[in-house]
């Protein structure tokens, strides 16, 4: 792939949905291109405004809670992986509709309690605590909606 196609199809993939630098980078290093040209890519890429960081972490931030229901400290860990900036993660983080928030944690303890059969309730509690904390919900969000 020629630096001009590469160019052109990134900008046409970031149009159309939000990218972050390093699926953009392996995207270009799996086709092969130099990492100046990768490097030339991103930075056009930027500079058009193709690519932002904050606009990509609330993106991510608020599609994860409404179709994932992941919780805030596994979105941050995600976020994370991804390499961006702190700053960014932290407002995107802040920008999540608490009520929201709340509903998704709520629906999801209520779905789960559901399932659980036959516990007492000090095992029922339990499962419901370490199920929504492997969705990235702290054990303070949990206990709070549980009581």
């Amino acid at each position: 792939m020629t630096y001009e196609q590469a160019l052109g199809r990134m900008a046409a993939l970031c149009s159309t949905a939000e990218h972050c630098e390093s699926e953009i980078r392996e995207k270009l290093q799996r086709a092969a291109l130099t990492e100046t040209d990768i490097q030339r890519i991103v930075d056009y890429l930027y500079d058009e405004q193709y690519m932002d960081t904050a606009r990509y972490c609330r993106a991510f931030a608020h599609d994860r809670l409404r179709f994932a229901h992941w919780g805030r400290v596994k979105i941050q860990q995600s976020l994370r992986q991804r390499g961006l900036p702190e700053s960014d993660i932290r407002h995107a983080l802040d920008d999540l509709p608490s009520d929201e928030y709340s509903r998704v944690l709520e629906g999801l303890l209520e779905q789960k309690a559901r399932s659980l059969h036959d516990e007492d309730d000090y095992t029922r509690r339990g499962k419901l605590i370490r199920f929504a904390a492997g969705r990235g919900f702290t054990i303070d969000e949990v206990l709070h909606a549980l009581n």
